[in-house]
């Protein structure tokens, strides 16, 4: 009997031990990892040069309240914003939070500004941004709302790629634009660079904000520090998370100079947000993950996969319809329902997990090694044949 609530459908499997990419179950058996905490572990599990900060960092100092200066957050936001468009980062500890503080931010600054009945946001329906109660309406999921009403206003939709809907949408109280530069839980759908081209003149033009929301494709996952990059675009807020602590919770919300000015003492606070500890940990992340030969490796071993990816899927047409997404961040859509297959990979010692679209979500560390990709791809091929015999 479990004590724990039962809002989580578990596989029935728990793990002792993880190293690298693979994982260790109470009784020892040997699972290739590419689901990583759903993006979180971007240098894989029990990182040696993170369990050497954490143990030197958690002799000294683990938590101290923001009502005084924190160096390494001082430290760590300097990094980010030398490597990013941002001026200003604000930390949090979850996606779901960045994402929640994003929103605020976006209000909070046409307010600012004396406008504040500037506070509609546009999202892409069936998205994911958290799940915090704006965030879920944020997202535009009837699942995801169901039960937790009344609804929480100050949110509009468009489908996936509907431009008309989209410019329709935008009036005089609209205050931005929030997207997922890849969509992760809708499907593992790239948003074209041309695409974000014209998000970002169309904001510029009606004079909102656009937000990028990075929390799973940001931090290296595409081989680009963010995947907005690739498009050559600047947002003017960005929400991350997962892959920035490599296990540790930690998320923040990046964003430009004439954004930040708005964020005014007491305006918005979190408890654990930006302690010594995670600000630590954050930090040797980016120094590693920023790196251009990091990313180099990462954009070439990611290529790899997705051609040996496109092979196996040409050999079982009837079987997997696309491989979708970008970097390590990758989707193998099926015909049909995936949850048979995720279940035959396991049986085979690969770990992956869903996303809508009967999309199989992949996601190995960043380190990964060629050689554990290839035993990802002979696991697939198996589990291909099986289901085609």
């Amino acid at each position: 009997m479990s004590y724990l609530v039962q809002n989580y459908n578990r596989k029935k499997l728990s793990f002792k031990i993880g190293k690298g990419s693979y994982l260790f179950t109470t009784n020892g058996v040997k699972y290739l990892d590419f689901v990583q905490g759903i993006a979180v572990n971007s240098l894989g599990h029990a990182n040696p040069n993170l369990v050497k900060v954490i143990n030197d960092q958690s002799k000294k100092l683990w938590h101290v309240s923001n009502a005084f200066i924190i160096p390494e957050g001082e430290i760590l936001a300097k990094k980010i914003v030398e490597k990013t468009f941002a001026s200003s980062v604000m930390f949090q500890n979850s996606g779901t939070e960045a994402t929640e503080a994003a929103i605020k931010i976006a209000r909070r600054y046409f307010y600012s500004k004396g406008k504040p009945e500037k506070n509609r946001i546009i999202c892409i329906k069936n998205s994911f941004h958290g799940r915090t109660i704006a965030a879920i309406y944020a997202s535009g999921s009837k699942k995801m709302i169901e039960g937790f009403g009344p609804k929480v206003q100050g949110f509009d939709h468009f489908n996936f790629g509907d431009h008309k809907t989209l410019k329709n949408l935008i009036n005089k109280k609209t205050a931005a634009i929030m997207v997922e530069t890849i969509m992760g839980e809708g499907g593992i759908k790239v948003i074209p660079d041309w695409c974000l081209k014209g998000l970002r003149q169309l904001c510029t033009k009606k004079k909102i904000l656009l937000i990028m929301d990075e929390v799973q494709s940001g931090i290296g996952r595409t081989g680009d520090f963010f995947a907005f990059e690739k498009s050559k675009i600047k947002p003017d807020i960005v929400p991350i998370a997962k892959g920035i602590g490599g296990g540790f919770p930690i998320g923040a919300v990046l964003m430009t100079k004439k954004i930040s000015s708005a964020m005014i003492p007491g305006s918005h606070g979190s408890t654990f947000g930006g302690n010594p500890l995670a600000m630590k940990i954050g930090s040797k992340v980016i120094d590693i993950i920023s790196n251009k030969n990091f990313l180099y490796k990462v954009k070439k071993k990611s290529n790899y996969f997705h051609a040996e990816l496109n092979k196996i899927k040409d050999q079982y047409p009837n079987l997997i319809k696309e491989v979708r997404g970008r970097g390590f961040l990758i989707g193998l859509q099926l015909f049909k329902d995936q949850s048979k297959f995720i279940d035959a990979l396991m049986k085979n010692k690969l770990l992956t997990i869903k996303a809508a679209d009967n999309v199989i979500r992949i996601l190995p560390p960043l380190n990964v090694k060629k050689s554990e990709i290839n035993v990802a791809l002979k696991i697939i091929k198996k589990v291909c044949y099986k289901f085609t015999k």
